[in-house]
């Protein structure tokens, strides 16, 4: 029994500096929220770039502006668009679970869906800054070593997030989440609809100094079926600015004139 004791003792100490090792996944989550979104009002320009094996099909180029509601945590967002030509003037507004689509040649704003195609394999809710910390319940799968877009490897934590199911409106049912364990900085996801069918794969990259700290600038998003359907998100012109109440209210939108 004395020699057993020694063991039990190796086990215990072996069991519990695992437990120590092994991060909260839902920091974890919150800690990749604050690499992707400045707590403060900001914005920033995407330009949406969709191509066919190869071949650039199409493009549109959107202003996104983004504001922290104090009482939820929650980012409400309103994109304006730019180009092409045809549909400058459109608007779209995420409150709380509400989305809207403002078209100024009709005047009036419908309800529409963030899990809506906007171009390409980019949905609506992939441009709406998004706080996943507070919409998904993550669990750690355990450690990967995992290729980012430029084949460059990563020690990187493994995350399945579920989405709340007090939460109304989320773009994607579930997300399998790679994250660099040094720097929080997310390397790979997989998107997936409620069947559990996989949507999309993204990988974030180009990560610069962006807001006082090194963010992803562009994402590359591909088709979960067809791996020659890609289409890429381009972030530029990021700066903080005062986003005004009114913006962020669906009966203003036929008003708004941008700035």
């Amino acid at each position: 029994m004395r020699h057993l004791i020694p063991l039990i003792l190796l086990f215990i100490f072996a069991t519990v500096s695992l437990a120590l090792a092994q991060p909260d996944a839902t920091e974890v989550v919150r800690q990749t929220d604050l690499v992707r979104n400045p707590k403060q009002p900001f914005s920033s320009r995407v330009l949406i770039t969709e191509y066919n094996q190869a071949h650039e099909t199409d493009m549109m180029q959107v202003k996104v502006r983004s504001k922290q509601a104090e009482h939820t945590g929650q980012f409400r967002t309103l994109v304006s668009f730019e180009k092409p030509l045809r549909d400058r003037g459109k608007l779209m507004l995420r409150n709380g679970s509400d989305v809207w689509f403002f078209d100024p040649n009709s005047k009036s704003s419908v309800r529409i869906s963030p899990q809506q195609r906007l171009l390409g394999q980019a949905s609506n809710g992939d441009i709406m800054t998004a706080n996943y910390a507070l919409d998904y319940d993550a669990t750690l799968i355990g450690e990967e070593q995992i290729p980012d877009a430029d084949r460059k490897h990563h020690q990187s934590w493994h995350l399945h997030l579920i989405a709340k199911p007090e939460r109304d409106g989320l773009t994607y049912a579930s997300i399998d989440y790679w994250v660099d364990q040094h720097t929080y900085h997310l390397i790979m996801a997989r998107f997936y609809a409620p069947s559990g069918r996989l949507l999309k794969h993204a990988y974030y990259r180009s990560y610069k100094e962006t807001l006082g700290r090194l963010r992803p600038n562009e994402v590359i998003i591909i088709d979960g079926v067809d791996t020659g359907k890609v289409t890429r998100l381009s972030f530029s012109d990021f700066r903080y600015t005062e986003i005004p109440e009114q913006w962020l209210q669906r009966n203003y939108l036929p008003h708004f004139q941008g700035d």
